[in-house]
């Protein structure tokens, strides 16, 4: 890569992902290297694709995240280095990680992922499944049991169409029993996490918190828009509490670490870009407080977050999917490697993936997308 060399061109390309679409940047040089990074329209960010392609012109002035990604592999494969060497370097081989929306897809997106899980047994099942792939950690969501299939209760998200967003008896005895069962399978030794996203307010929250008390839970993931309320449930919390999943900048963490609102503040690294998220890292440390990355896209996402969890000092552990679509494998020339419920860092120059396009053109995006679509399936 000579002094001179630019930028010639920011394409955008997606591809087919059964219940939402993968999304990708690619960055041409006139040295004729090329980076990648994978982005997200479905997770309320509908139009970024939109967006990159007209700040494409000012990539450096504006460093979108999905850009800044794609050149940090750029400049990476330009030296010859992994991505980790630009981020001040990997302090670890490996990290340990937790197998995510577990039960979650098998119940919500049985079409995609298998074996559909249509009871409590499915859901005590695939928690043995965990325990015998050897993950020793593990994340679900809220679900209601009606008539003994289970259904996923996201409010926050438009389903079911309940704006006041309110917890009940029912729904807090059937999430008892979702996360007895997954725990009843697991075991004793694998470590149990609940996401509850933007499905209750502050006296929600607490009611849940009051429910589960007894139960061993790693942590409890709220998301909040208010760090005074997420501080206030934190002091009355049993259970460790993650959050900030969906912020944006180092200014928008800073009312939440301020606050001391969290024990782990949650990074996602493709919509701030892993060189910004290795600063809001730095700030946490400032607070005393652990990151994690949020990670639940493509294999291009995974390891990119890889790269982050392997060069930054104050982490906690590492989210991903475990259950993929069947075609997952021919999108990426080098897919994940897990031993032992550990994500191995990748030495290859660059992220040390990048999708392939003629994987991408055999799967071609759908019409689907946006906030709305993903609070139908999420």
């Amino acid at each position: 890569m000579s002094k001179s060399t630019t930028i010639s061109s920011v394409e955008t390309l997606a591809c087919d992902a059964g219940w939402r679409n993968y999304h990708f940047v690619k960055v041409t040089t006139t040295d004729g290297l090329v980076g990648w990074s994978e982005y997200d329209e479905g997770f309320g960010a509908p139009g970024v694709t939109a967006a990159i392609e007209r700040l494409s012109a000012r990539v450096v002035a504006l460093a979108l995240g999905a850009i800044e990604n794609a050149l940090l592999d750029v400049k990476a494969k330009a030296l010859g280095v992994p991505c980790y060497d630009l981020l001040g370097g990997k302090i670890r081989d490996r990290v340990r990680v937790y197998w995510s929306h577990c039960a979650t897809w098998r119940i919500n997106h049985p079409d995609w992922y298998k074996p559909p899980i249509n009871d409590l047994d499915g859901v005590k099942a695939i928690g043995a499944e965990v325990r015998e792939k050897k993950f020793s950690a593990m994340k679900t969501n809220i679900f209601v049991y009606t008539d003994g299939k289970p259904q996923g209760w996201r409010p926050g998200f438009g389903s079911p169409f309940q704006p006041e967003i309110n917890i009940d008896r029912n729904v807090l005895r059937n999430l008892c029993m979702h996360l007895e069962a997954i725990r009843d399978g697991a075991g004793p030794d694998v470590d149990l996490l609940l996401d509850l996203n933007f499905n209750a307010k502050t006296e929600g929250y607490l009611k849940i918190l009051r429910a589960i008390e007894k139960m061993d839970m790693f942590w409890v993931e709220i998301d909040t828009f208010n760090p005074q309320a997420l501080g206030y449930i934190r002091r009355q919390s049993p259970h460790p509490i993650s959050s900030c999943e969906t912020l944006l900048g180092l200014r928008e963490f800073l009312p939440y670490f301020t606050e001391q609102a969290m024990d782990v503040a949650i990074i996602d690294t493709p919509w701030n870009g892993v060189w910004q998220s290795m600063k809001i890292a730095a700030a946490a440390e400032h607070f005393e407080v652990n990151v994690a990355p949020h990670n639940f896209y493509g294999h291009l996402c995974t390891v990119m977050n890889a790269h982050f969890c392997a060069a930054v000092p104050n982490l906690r552990i590492m989210e991903t999917d475990i259950d993929r679509l069947a075609w997952d494998h021919e999108l990426f020339t080098h897919v994940p490697e897990f031993v032992d419920g550990h994500l191995v860092i990748p030495d290859r120059p660059g992220w040390g993936t990048e999708p392939s396009e003629e994987g991408l053109r055999a799967h071609p995006p759908q019409n689907k997308g946006g906030l709305l679509n993903y609070g139908l399936k999420k």
